[in-house]
């Protein structure tokens, strides 16, 4: 029994036994707050439920093949967009591949996996590094460890972000690496330790790694036992060996940073400066979340409590104690001042809490806590840390960060630890004293760990914008088997959207749609969509399915889903042209041109479709190569100026001018008003549909009375409407044809827009979010529309913002579309493959946004990077051809695996020379450099 006992508390049992401990304590907080999957309360908040959730949903259908794309491309989202980037930053680590061992519809627990398992791996390793700091019992190392695994970054931040969650596990491997090139021990070893950490999420591997190389600097500060060249040989080791473990992991850092540089630019962030000292120094108290923006920095009480007695602990000289506290001191100053902040998190000021990093600060805090606590703090010493740290609460009363938790924490556990440690310190020679003391302490640590995880969540969930999203319930699961059953790709496109259960459905419910939210969203897709008149939001980094009849039947949408997230999901059908059109009288001429110098070569840049011009409706026209719109002219009508809205009855005042009645608010000075009612110009179309004659419009009548209120104006291209006030509007009439069906157009306009009895709500907000092409009923009998624009702040919109549908038109001109289609078309993982009619002239057009990667190849031609048109692949077909390959490669992704090849071979070549000179030295004492930090052990003098 005894030897059992004595091998089950060996030191090579403690990092397990931390990982347990610390995994039970999170899971226990979760029981307590009936979060899944020990609760029905959702763990789907913010970025969990919008991509976490989804992107491994993805990855099962990848793992399990049922999914259209592959690594490489992703066909579900953004109508096709690449995916390597994605996957190396939110599915590298490896926990996530946990996914494909469970049910698709159980997606969510191996999410949950995640978080769990890199809190015990963190936890285990950061057991490990602790030894290697200094050598000391492995059992307390153990529980000061699992304050670094369920630290507050982790239940503030880290858990519901996954990825950053590797974070946890790549600061104390790169650690260990660190300390093998002090003791000039495993450098093959280490360098692989540094790929993986890179590998797994890059971004809090760099903060670790800037971290860890500021703890080998003051390792090498305070071994004065070593000279100064093997101080600068460990550097140089520490160096190369940082160098070639990131060069292992470069695919993950040169495609992501290719994919970055294409991608929409995220709102910009503000650091608004530096918390309050107090709001600072409150977050090292457990149990609370401030709704100051601070670093989250708790270890719990048994790690505050040893770092505030630190400073005082005698067997440590002075200048280790200046010199670690020093560091955590300029670590902390380097959070909250911007120059520092930015090298912090990759040279940009996050969006949404700024201090990602602060896990870093909780790992050096831990470390400092072993320091005192490896050096066997005495009675005066603990009491001294417990004085500082009552001070530190009695300072912080009041403070947003220091809750109802706070004050059970910091007095109860704190109390148990104290008493504890002080027992330790006074009878650690015997043995039933560090048993019982083994045992409060693991209690302690465990219950405190657990309440403060549950505390912290508890409040977070109640802000509002953490509300968790609805994922994999009954409905969604409904939704997918329903996509499964019209799927119909590569013939035509079945869209999810534009409903959501998640800001990624196509990734989470099947199908082909075009939303899609990732830092890597492409900046040509995202201005695609748009400029069809889809919507999006976050500044274009979350794009929406397209809504109206035109551009899905462009895209190839056959099959979609409309309905509030809350009610019944209604399906759709629409007859859609194919994903590959042959289009004969499409020239090179009529493809798109670039931007910049249009005109110079005599392009009209705001009203050419070639450059993005023109109304949304005459650049769907074109790419639907026929003119399905009637654009009419906004005619405005009597209280323009947001009265009481309405007509002339309504107490407005109208004159007869020469193209009928007109609203009598005087026109900006020099401003043009709009022609009768009627057609707009339409667009530049190719081949037949070249444009008719322009209808001149009316001069602008005379005002016939003076109004001190702001009224509608015609200014540069766009109606500029003043606020409305309560129950007014901005009143225009249109002429359309009778029974078209009349849609607006406004990507910037926050409001309400009303028509034929139906009412429109707008969201926009300008470059932030988009509304995408709405509908507002059908043109009566007479032809004759009244609409109304009523917005609570002052407001621009497009000179044309509607359009009249005709819809046989419509069915016309995709009846054309469908009898250009391919012979044959097959779609693989990241190509497509056409049979084409024989001798096919003019151009071939994909429905799929021409980002950079894409390579054609025309009847087993060279390679070329297609043209675009409307944003989408065009490719040349020549003098006639038969057969047309894509595919799509990864921008850097063979710079990356360049590098990671000659990283390879630099290891090769370093395990073999070692190999070859042997182990020469084996007999050297591997303690020669822990010369600087010895200290007795715990039991013995």
């Amino acid at each position: 029994m005894n030897v059992t006992i004595k091998t089950l508390t060996a030191p090579r049992f403690a990092p397990p036994f931390a990982a347990l401990l610390a995994m039970g304590a999170y899971c226990l907080g979760m029981t307590m707050l009936g979060s899944y999957p020990f609760g029905t309360r959702s763990r789907a908040v913010n970025d969990l439920g919008n991509q976490f959730v989804p992107f491994h949903v993805h990855l099962w259908d990848l793992m399990h093949g049922t999914s259209t794309g592959d690594l490489a491309f992703n066909w579900n989202s953004g109508y096709g967009v690449p995916f390597l980037a994605d996957f190396l930053t939110y599915l590298m680590n490896p926990f996530s591949w946990l996914v494909g061992l469970f049910p698709r519809e159980l997606a969510e627990l191996p999410v949950f996996l995640v978080t769990l398992g890199c809190i015990g791996l963190g936890t285990a390793l950061m057991t490990v590094f602790l030894g290697r700091l200094h050598p000391g019992s492995a059992w307390l190392r153990a529980l000061l460890a699992v304050g670094y695994g369920t630290c507050a970054w982790v239940v503030s931040d880290g858990a519901a972000d996954p990825m950053w969650m590797w974070g946890l596990v790549s600061l104390p491997l790169i650690g260990i690496a660190a300390d093998w090139c002090l003791h000039r021990r495993r450098w093959v070893a280490g360098t692989l330790l540094v790929g993986v950490a890179w590998a797994g999420n890059f971004y809090t591997a760099a903060m670790a790694t800037l971290a860890m190389a500021l703890v080998l600097a003051v390792r090498l500060l305070l071994a004065t036992d070593l000279s100064v060249r093997h101080r600068l040989r460990a550097l140089a080791r520490a160096a190369a060996m940082a160098l070639t473990g990131v060069l292992l992991a470069a695919p993950a850092v040169t495609v992501t940073l290719r994919a970055s540089k294409a991608s929409r630019p995220a709102p910009e962030a503000v650091y608004r400066g530096r918390p309050p000292t107090l709001d600072v120094l409150a977050e090292l108290l457990p149990g609370g979340r401030g709704s100051v923006p601070a670093p989250h920095l708790f270890i719990g009480m048994l790690g505050l409590l040893l770092v505030a007695a630190f400073p005082f602990v005698r067997a440590i000289p002075v200048r280790v104690r200046i010199a670690w506290y020093a560091l955590a001191a300029c670590v902390a100053v380097s959070f909250v001042w911007k120059p520092t902040l930015l090298l912090w998190h990759g040279l940009a000021v996050p969006n949404g809490s700024p201090y990602r990093a602060s896990f870093v600060l909780s790992a050096l805090l831990v470390i400092i806590s072993w320091l005192a606590l490896a050096h066997r703090p005495r009675t005066r010493e603990l009491a001294a840390g417990a004085v500082l740290v009552a001070l530190l609460a009695a300072l912080c009363h009041g403070r947003s960060a220091v809750g109802p938790a706070t004050w059970v924490l910091v007095p109860g556990c704190g109390a148990v630890v104290l008493a504890a440690l002080l027992v330790l310190a006074r009878h650690r020679a015997r043995r039933a004293a560090r048993i019982a003391v083994a045992a409060a302490l693991t209690c302690a640590v465990f219950l405190g760990s657990a309440y403060a995880a549950f505390s912290v969540t508890a409040a977070r969930d109640k802000i509002e914008w953490w509300g968790p999203k609805i994922t994999l319930n009954e409905r969604a699961l409904a939704a997918h088997r329903g996509i499964q059953q019209r799927a119909d790709w590569p013939r035509s496109r079945t869209d999810p959207g534009p409903h959501e259960f998640a800001n990624n459905d196509p990734l989470l419910l099947g199908g082909e749609g075009g939303a899609y939210y990732s830092s890597y969203l492409p900046e040509l897709t995202a201005r695609t969509l748009r400029e069809l008149g889809g919507g999006w939001y976050i500044q274009g980094r979350h794009t929406r399915s397209l809504e109206d009849p035109v551009s899905r039947a462009i895209m190839g949408v056959s099959s979609f889903q409309t309905g509030p997230q809350a009610g019944p999901v209604d399906v759709g059908r629409a007859a859609a042209a194919p994903l590959l059109t042959v289009r004969p009288g499409l020239k090179a001429d009529d493809l798109d041109q670039r931007r910049r110098g249009a005109a110079a070569r005599g392009i009209d840049v705001r009203d050419d479709p070639r450059v993005g011009g023109g109304t949304v409706f005459a650049r769907q026209e074109r790419l639907l190569g026929a003119r399905v719109y009637e654009v009419p002219t906004l005619r405005l009508t009597g209280d323009g100026g947001g009265g009481s809205g309405g007509g002339p009855a309504a107490g407005g005042h109208s004159v007869s001018g020469p193209g009928g009645p007109q609203g009598g608010w005087p026109a900006a000075p020099g401003a043009a008003v709009p022609g009768p009612v009627g057609s707009a110009p339409g667009p530049a179309l190719p081949g037949p549909f070249a444009p008719g004659p322009t209808v001149p419009g009316p001069t602008v009548p005379g005002p016939t009375a003076v109004s001190v209120r702001p009224v509608p104006r015609l200014v540069d291209g766009e109606w500029r409407l003043p606020a409305t006030r309560r129950g007014g509007a901005a009143v225009f009439t249109v002429q359309c044809a009778p029974g078209s069906d009349v849609f607006w157009y406004a990507p910037w306009y926050h409001g309400k827009v009303r028509a034929v009895g139906h009412t429109s709500p707008g969201f926009g907000s300008r470059e932030t979010t988009a509304n995408p092409i709405r509908g507002l009923g059908r043109v009566p009998a007479d032809g004759r529309l009244t609409v109304s624009f009523s917005n609570p702040k002052a407001q621009r919109i497009p000179e044309h913002p509607l359009g009249c549908l005709a819809p046989e038109k419509l069915a016309a001109a995709v009846a054309k579309l469908r009898a250009q289609a391919p012979v044959r078309l097959s779609a693989s993982g990241h190509g497509l493959s056409a049979e084409l009619p024989a001798h096919s002239t003019g151009t071939a057009v994909l429905a799929v946004p021409a980002v950079t990667g894409w390579s054609c190849r025309v009847d087993g031609g060279a390679d070329r990077a297609p043209r675009t048109f409307g944003g989408l692949i065009a490719v040349p077909l020549g003098s006639g051809a038969s057969r047309l390959d894509c595919s799509y490669r990864p921008p850097g992704l063979l710079p990356g695996l360049a590098a990671s090849g000659g990283a390879v071979l630099t290891l090769a070549a370093v395990a073999v020379t070692c190999g070859v000179r042997g182990q020469r030295g084996r007999g050297r004492s591997r303690d020669r450099y822990r010369n600087w930090d010895r200290a007795p052990r715990w039991g013995g003098d």
